[in-house]
């Protein structure tokens, strides 16, 4: 019954014109609670969890390509829906109305799962291995600070049977000290190329050790608190990583360089993915492979082939422009992408979009710890919009762009304001926060002849 109930709620959605992403999970849910850990439990070959702040879409989509190259039939919630009633919508989706999963023998689960949502999940699915991405401060008001989301990962390890595996972003000291209280296999994951530390950025969310309260010395930090970490205070340190980039490279082009070394060997790869926080998402879903068994020559296969997520350096051509979006949500994630952009030559003009959905955060005070100072003088104009508009208009007149702001909160208007303010055959850069990204995206993949992205 649940899983039939689940079905007609999605072909009603969609009939709807809407996404159907988690409404069918949570009427599905209604009628039995425990429909996610009956479907699942089929999977031959177990499951993987990806979370963390950023880049959890971006894995589990790389990870999910690795596993169909490798072979095997992949139950994957690729829209990105990762709260319980999502993971369950895509679990109904996968199985026929009994609530049977076919070709089941032959299936691995790849989930990207919530932040907060994790120990239910974890409790659910019992997954072979869990990865975390990172952890910066993201929705203040719905998270807390960065302390909160690590006590809520120490719980959900609690409900891991230690015969999993949990693969770690050995450069995030928050993500590492996870491995301080698992006592099960670990896998980390890390950049090793110094020629890519950054300046310090005001955006560091992990300064002081939580052991001692030392603060944390780098001999090379990429981005954030991200780097080549180690406390003066009880020595705790970056362990070396089991999968790791060397020789990386940052193309203007949108492309990143790097060798990439395993346990399995080492692959020179070009990511078809521009930013240094791709090449840790690529890292990721690697050593989540690896915890998967996947063979090496799968995932080389899929990491070259991978397409950007919805939203997530998704181009396309609108009126004979270039169009690029670009989802910012977090002071971390932003400056990550501005630094993309100073990369990039020739004009560059901006949309930027800032909502305050339950879904982006309430708190949009993080505004003020992007750079958004870079962006003085290297840019044509900048339209801004969503329900927040005029915060960012005065976020970026502090930034020194006052002179070339145009404020248009209705995002459609906005899309058309900003495309006429764009030569054609230029590229326009969109920034928008997660719903807005979904609204804008929608509206351009209209326009663009794109499908749905819930339809892939």
């Amino acid at each position: 019954m649940a899983v039939a109930a689940g079905k007609l709620t999605a072909l009603a959605t969609r009939r709807m014109g809407r996404g159907g992403t988690s409404l069918p999970g949570l009427v599905a849910e209604r009628i039995d609670p425990q429909l996610l850990r009956h479907i699942c439990r089929q999977l031959g070959y177990g499951s993987v969890v990806v979370t963390g702040t950023n880049g959890k879409t971006t894995t589990s989509r790389m990870l999910a390509a690795a596993a169909a190259a490798a072979g095997f039939h992949v139950l994957h919630n690729r829209s990105g829906s990762n709260l319980m009633r999502g993971l369950t919508t895509t679990a109904v989706a996968g199985a026929g109305v009994g609530g049977t999963l076919s070709n089941a023998n032959g299936r691995l689960g790849v989930f990207e799962v919530d932040e907060a949502t994790l120990p239910q999940a974890v409790t659910a699915l019992q997954p072979r291995a869990v990865i975390f991405t990172n952890l910066f401060r993201d929705q203040l008001d719905r998270y807390g600070e960065v302390d909160s989301i690590a006590a809520i990962w120490r719980r959900a390890l609690e409900r891991l049977d230690n015969s999993s595996t949990i693969v770690l972003n050995a450069d995030d000291p928050s993500v590492a000290s996870l491995a301080e209280v698992w006592s099960g296999q670990v896998l980390g994951f890390g950049v090793d190329d110094v020629s890519h530390a950054a300046e310090t950025e005001h955006a560091a969310d992990s300064r002081w050790c939580p052991a001692c309260g030392s603060e944390y010395l780098y001999t090379a930090l990429y981005f954030g608190h991200i780097g080549l970490w180690s406390c003066p205070g009880c020595n705790r340190r970056r362990i070396p990583p089991a999968v790791s980039a060397t020789q990386v490279k940052l193309e203007p082009s949108g492309v990143s360089r790097a060798k990439f070394s395993t346990p399995q060997g080492r692959v020179s790869l070009d990511l078809p993915l521009g930013g240094l926080y791709n090449v840790y998402n690529a890292l990721a879903a690697m050593a989540g492979a690896l915890a998967a068994q996947l063979p090496l020559a799968a995932v080389t296969t899929a990491l070259e082939g991978t397409d950007a997520a919805f939203g997530r350096q998704e181009r396309m051509v609108v009126r004979g422009r270039d169009v690029h979006m670009l989802l910012c949500k977090n002071p971390a994630g932003a400056n990550q992408i501005l630094r993309l952009l100073a990369a990039e030559s020739g004009a560059q003009h901006l949309l930027i979009l800032l909502n305050d959905d339950v879904a982006d955060g309430r708190d949009i005070s993080w505004i003020w710890d992007v750079d958004y100072e870079s962006l003085a003088g290297t840019v044509d104009s900048v339209v801004v919009s969503g329900r927040r508009a005029d915060d960012m208009a005065l976020r970026l007149k502090y930034a020194g762009l006052e002179h070339m702001l145009v404020v248009e909160p209705n995002p459609r208007l906005a899309v058309e304001r900003a495309l006429t303010l764009v030569p054609e055959g230029c590229r326009l850069f969109v920034l928008p926060t997660y719903t807005a990204m979904l609204t804008v995206r929608e509206h351009l993949a209209g326009l663009a002849g794109r499908s749905h992205f819930w339809e892939g």
